[in-house]
């Protein structure tokens, strides 16, 4: 399939370059000195993209690459493409679910107990001698909590079976009621925040879902709640969260993924008494392995003639005669 070229315009692990190089014709657009000189030169060209989530991917982009047919994107989270957009034009986006479901859980529920029993903060005492001093302070704790998540899909779900495990009491908010699940609904945010005290989001971000957790769901969880974040950064109002932090308004926060990522507010920074983590979610070796090379295998299998493996919900796949993938 050397025939076919795949532009990749932000570096990607290497196994999804080697990958792509090895079974495509790679564009490495990243290492252009002008990124837009060079889509402008090759944009005819390119019937693939690799993406990471570096770049947004857009109709603007699209009129650029007029022959594109897929984009596969290295994440679960794809808030930056504009899969609508792509599915109009008849473009397929993909993503890589389930791969990194369990990692990502078991990220979030180690950023609660984190967040909970300082456990950051713990081990930067010890290391500066202060247990000579005296004992470190009493925390809080899980037990007793009620833990609403925000957005029950496949890593919601894997998160709530690990905390069954602990005994506390589980409640959910999504667009939807699912009936094969036996947590308490909430038909809103808020109304969930009012009834829990610990909110797990693990909403994905866009427009539908941006600034949701406000200053009065905040508000809600009480001044012993806890906020933790494995979403996305866009997911919370982030100048609210900085003022319920600072004054008390909730007891802590947990967060992995931020509105301006990497840049982390200083306020944030500053707060002890707050867990921060550089969007690490799926980031060991093995998952990220397997993420990238469903990037490489949904490319080859799309230009193989076998279709998309994982597409998105707003680019269905439908092979010829047949329903949609």
């Amino acid at each position: 399939m050397k025939d076919v070229h795949v532009a990749m315009l932000s570096p990607m692990p290497p196994l999804v370059i080697e990958g792509v190089g090895r079974d495509f014709t790679l564009i490495r657009g990243w290492e252009a000195p002008d990124r837009n000189a060079l889509v402008a030169e090759v944009g005819p060209h390119v019937r693939g993209l690799a993406a990471g989530g570096h770049v947004a991917i857009d109709g603007a982009l699209f009129d650029r690459l007029p022959k594109l047919e897929i984009v596969s994107s290295f994440g679960v989270g794809y808030d930056h493409i504009d899969a609508a957009e792509a599915g109009r034009r008849g473009i397929v986006v993909t993503n890589t679910p389930d791969v990194l479901t369990d990692e990502v859980a078991d990220l979030a529920v180690a950023l609660l107990l984190a967040t909970l029993r300082h456990i950051p903060q713990v081990d930067r005492y010890v290391r500066a001698g202060k247990w000579l001093d005296k004992p470190y302070p009493l925390t809080a704790t899980l037990r007793g909590r009620k833990v609403g998540i925000l957005a029950l899909g496949r890593i919601g779900r894997a998160i709530a079976r690990r905390l069954e495990g602990f005994g506390v009491e589980i409640s959910y908010h999504g667009r939807q009621r699912q009936a094969d699940v036996p947590y308490a609904y909430h038909p809103t945010l808020l109304g969930m925040a009012e009834a829990v005290d610990t909110l797990l989001s693990v909403a994905p971000g866009g427009a539908e879902t941006a600034n949701i957790v406000d200053a009065a769901v905040l508000a809600a969880l009480g001044p012993n709640g806890i906020f933790v974040n494995v979403g996305r950064g866009s997911v919370v109002d982030e100048p609210a969260l900085v003022a319920a932090l600072r004054d008390g308004v909730i007891l802590s926060a947990g967060l992995d993924v931020f509105a301006d990522e990497p840049r982390v507010p200083p306020e944030l920074i500053a707060m002890d008494h707050v867990v921060l983590l550089p969007h690490v979610g799926s980031a060991s070796v093995e998952t990220r392995r397997a993420m990238g090379q469903l990037v490489v295998d949904n490319l080859v299998s799309w230009f193989g003639g076998k279709g998309p493996m994982t597409p998105v919900p707003e680019t269905p796949w439908r092979p010829a005669g047949g329903a949609a993938a």
